[in-house]
């Protein structure tokens, strides 16, 4: 196997990996929280149940980017390099405006919130399984909020999602 492949599998197992987990953690929260303490958000904001749709949501549309399902990822400009992600996610802020399509109802019920988050993993896994090296690193998206990333980073935008909601999760659950 060349060095490109070995690079490949081993930044594609760790993005499966850790997508897996953060996903989890919260996939946990949801499920080990009172069924009405997940459903009711405090003094109108997002209800933990809320959150969790948000993120399988996004989970969703990260997946069809890359999974190519989508035609909003294209390939990168040529000398594009790399920035790595922690710098990028010190220049994301704290407080967001979440995109219309991805606003959750007023209302969802935790199970729902729970079974659309094990969906939308089990859609990135499959992405990450269909991501090649050259998707990987050559294919990207441009957004206001992170600049221009590969597919690979859209892996990472993806777990840091997770984790930043999670912690919202936590918060308004009061734990």
């Amino acid at each position: 196997m060349d060095q490109i492949s070995s690079d490949h599998l081993a930044r594609v197992h760790h993005l499966r990996e850790a997508f897996a987990s953060a996903n989890e953690r919260l996939v946990k929260r949801l499920r080990e929280a009172e069924d009405a303490a997940a459903e009711r958000g405090p003094d109108g904001a997002w209800s933990a149940a809320q959150i969790g749709w948000h993120v399988a949501s996004v989970n969703t549309r990260f997946a069809a980017l890359i999974a190519g399902d989508v035609p909003a990822a294209k390939p990168l400009p040529n000398g594009f390099v790399e920035k790595p992600w922690v710098a990028i996610a010190a220049e994301i802020p704290e407080k967001l405006q979440s995109p219309p399509a991805a606003v959750p109802p007023s209302l969802v019920h935790k199970k729902d919130a729970v079974a659309a988050l094990e969906s939308s993993a089990l859609k990135m896994a499959r992405a990450f399984d269909s991501l090649t090296a050259e998707r990987g690193s050559g294919i990207g998206v441009t957004n206001p909020l992170v600049g221009t990333i590969n597919l690979y980073q859209v892996g990472e935008w993806a777990i840091a999602h997770v984790a930043r909601h999670n912690a919202q999760a936590k918060r308004v659950l009061g734990g």
